[in-house]
Order: structure tokens, then sequence, then C-alpha cells
């Protein structure tokens, strides 16, 4: 059985994941799991999870580009091994890679390395332009987005919103919440 997984980074990318789920369908795939979430939240993939859950033996997990299912070269042998462990393949639409195959399984080890290889490099470009840009004056950094909203955090905080509701409500990370509540509590109290 062909099994589908298709993601976006951010909700406003609904074009790309409907051309992703368009792919997959063409191809063939019984099954598919969408989702919008960052590769960076691991714990937060949860249909990628699922897809994994229900390979069986002689399943094919198909995706249209390799970014949309690892992070890192480190990341992608780690679901390579889940999905071999349950006797299945890995197929990357894009690439024309089958992992059934012993060339598909060297050409992912070879084309995996050299994105990872791409991403680093794009990484250290853009820390020299911060770093330029710094040392002229006309970098600022991003603009806090928590102490923004700071004031909704404690009214939320009041109400008895746990803190993973708020930052879920506000699109704000977790500990950025439990930071600006932590200096909201008057001296002496822990």
């Amino acid at each position: 059985m062909l099994i589908g997984y298709a993601r976006t980074s951010t909700l406003d990318q609904t074009a790309g994941l409907e051309a992703q789920h368009r792919d997959l369908i063409e191809v063939g795939c019984e099954r598919t799991y969408i989702e919008q979430v960052s590769s960076v939240d691991v714990g937060e993939r949860l249909e990628l999870a699922r897809a994994l859950d229900n390979l069986r033996s002689g399943d094919v997990l198909v995706v249209t580009k390799l970014d949309r299912l690892a992070r890192s070269m480190s990341h992608l042998m780690e679901l390579l091994k889940l999905v071999e462990a349950k006797g299945a393949t890995l197929r990357i639409l894009s690439m024309n890679l089958d992992t059934g195959t012993p060339t598909g399984r060297l050409m992912l080890n070879v084309l995996g390395s050299v994105a990872q290889f791409e991403r680093e490099i794009m990484l250290e470009r853009q820390r020299e332009g911060i770093a330029k840009a710094k040392a002229a004056g006309k970098y600022k950094g991003r603009a806090p987005t928590a102490r923004a909203k700071e004031a909704q955090i404690v009214a939320l905080a009041a109400e008895d919103v746990s803190l993973s509701a708020i930052a879920r409500q506000l699109g704000i990370g977790k500990a950025s919440v439990h930071r600006i509540l932590k200096g909201q509590r008057p001296a002496g109290s822990s």
C-alpha cells in the first residue's frame, strides 16, 4: 500500500499543501497524512507519527520532497530506520528515489548529505549577514512577539487558562508564556 505524507511549515502555505496532496493522490497513495507544522517541532508532528505507526510490511511511505519529511541527515536516517523496521520503504517523488533498491538507498544518503550541506552553508551565510548588519547598526533582531501580548497573557492566566492553551491561542511559545507570568509574580512569592 502507498501511504502519503504531506507537510507545510505554516498555516498560510495552503497552496503548497494542496499541491503535495494532489501529487500523492496522482501516484496512487491510498492513505495520506497531512499536517501544517514546522519540521523543528518534532514532538508536534502527530500525522507523521500516525503514518509511521500505520506502515506495514510491503508498504511504501511516499513524500513529494525530502525537506517535507526530515530536518537533517541524522533525522532522515532515524526515520528511514523506523520505516525499514516495519518492512516498508520510502519513496521521494521529486528525486525519483525509492529506498526499496540498493541504488535508491545509496542516492538517499548522497542527496541527503548534499541537502544538509546546503542548509548549513545557507545558515552560515545568514549568520555572517546578521553579524555584518549588527556591526553596521542596521540589525535590530525580530520584534518580540510575546512581550507585546503580555496583558493578554496575564488576563488569560487570571482566568485559569493553562499555559499551553494561552500559547496556542496567542500563537506564541509556552516558554514565553511561562517567562512572562514568572516576571509578574510579586517579589518573595514562589
